[in-house]
């Protein structure tokens, strides 16, 4: 565990030496794009972050590869040279649809080849932990390979719209899906726990944890598709590298984490998706969105969850970190069903976290509510009028708003005031409510 830590840890500190070389080059020479109208950030920020990360990744493996205790990993280096073509492959691809905004089937003809490199030098779905079951064929092996890689970048790449919103549900991400694989690795072999599976996800949890200060809000740098591809390829690929090239037969074994029960013998398939739920969501509605409005699914537009989370009420920050609660509460949920027996705990967790995070991401409909109430009983106050008329459903004004419009705090703390004066929405007082019918 140390070794891991180790190497996360020098990858965190080089990725991060490396972002402030970007930044300060992206500055000098203008290397960053006009804002675009899906963009929530109101200045130019350079999207180059991509590049710092992945030269980070180069590093943390170069240093773990004079490493004694990773000899194994690097004793077959062919698999160790794929990811690191394929992850070249992607940033490169990744920066120029940064700079140049290539054609979407370009970008994927791009991700497919960088995915294909990788399955063609070992690291494939050999077999799924569930009941023995084994891909029989080699092409089905690539072609499931393939897909899992693209799927996965894309599905990552999608909900990069957030300051911090990438690296940090991958870092949290990573982070459990690392525990989870030391713990089944130990299990497999318990006198060796150095795979490449788990080097990947420490140098990732470094790379991202490095990366991370800038890009918090409000960013000073983006890791524009390059970055968020080349997350995805690393997180697919980890977790190709452990769960599906597990032995079947390990899943049958005895008293190994209750993996003989019916929801232990799908922990190991079912985590991966677990903690890369969040973006697989998103992915999905926006795919599915597009296509039945006749579009390409890779057009841009302003749908994703993070943009419903900015136009429900909440700030940039308050939406990140409800990103971040779904993804710990989901991936840790699911770590636990592999870890405790019985699995009352794990459920428990999942539920009472499921409802807390509920109730945090539609708390400001409430506050809308209340907006909307305060707005039907505003006095005639022409100060006040046009902050919060615009608010009352049944004023000309609320004509002019998008339903789907943040409310500002200002009106927020307005409709409190007005609350707190004791005016209700029955006052007749209120100039935009209509007449009382006449008996």
């Amino acid at each position: 565990m140390i070794q891991y830590v180790l190497i996360a840890g020098f990858a965190a500190i080089v990725t991060y030496v490396l972002c402030l070389v970007v930044l300060r080059a992206a500055h000098k020479w203008k290397l960053y794009p006009e804002i675009r109208t899906r963009d929530v950030h109101t200045r130019p920020t350079p999207r180059l972050g991509g590049i710092a990360m992945f030269l980070g990744v180069v590093a943390a493996f170069v240093v773990a590869s004079f490493n004694p205790y990773y000899r194994l990993i690097f004793a077959n280096p062919g698999p160790v040279w794929a990811i690191l073509g394929a992850a070249f492959m992607i940033v490169v691809i990744g920066m120029a649809d940064d700079i140049w905004d290539l054609d979407w089937m370009i970008k994927l003809a791009g991700q497919f080849l960088a995915a294909g490199l990788i399955a063609w030098l070992g690291v494939q779905i050999y077999s799924l932990p569930i009941g023995g079951l084994t891909v029989g064929s080699g092409w089905m092996s690539v072609a499931m390979t393939v897909f899992a890689i693209v799927l996965v970048m894309n599905a990552v790449n999608f909900i990069d719209g957030l300051d911090g919103l990438v690296a940090g549900v991958s870092l949290i991400a990573n982070g459990v899906f690392f525990l989870y694989g030391y713990l089944l690795v130990r299990e497999i072999s318990p006198s060796d726990y150095f795979s490449l599976s788990l080097l990947i996800s420490a140098v990732l949890c470094g790379v991202c944890a490095g990366f991370l200060p800038l890009n918090w809000h409000p960013a000073k740098l983006f890791m524009g598709d390059a970055g968020a591809l080349l997350v995805g390829l690393l997180m697919a690929t980890s977790a190709i590298a452990i769960t599906g090239q597990m032995d079947p037969a390990f899943i049958e074994g005895p008293d190994r984490f209750g993996r003989t029960q019916l929801i232990g013998a799908f922990i190991p398939i079912i985590l991966p998706f677990a903690i890369l739920v969040v973006p697989l969501l998103d992915f999905g509605l926006a795919v599915t969105r597009r296509l039945r409005a006749g579009k390409s699914p890779f057009s841009a537009d302003r749908l994703h969850l993070h943009h419903r989370l900015l136009d429900m009420g909440h700030t940039q920050i308050q939406a990140v970190l409800i990103f971040y609660a779904w993804t710990i509460v989901i991936s840790v949920s699911s770590l636990m069903f592999f870890v405790f027996q019985p699995y009352t705990i794990a459920l428990t967790t999942l539920i009472v976290g499921v409802v807390v995070c509920t109730i945090v991401t539609l708390a400001p409909l409430g506050r809308r509510k209340s907006v909307e109430t305060a707005a039907q009983s505003l006095p005639e106050d022409a100060a006040v009028h046009a902050d919060i008329a615009a608010f009352d459903p049944l004023d000309a004004a609320a004509n002019d708003r998008s339903p789907d419009a943040p409310v500002p705090a200002s009106v927020i703390q307005l409709a409190e005031s007005l609350d707190a004066d004791g005016a209700g929405p029955d006052d007749e007082s209120h100039p935009h409510r209509p007449p009382k019918e006449q008996k």
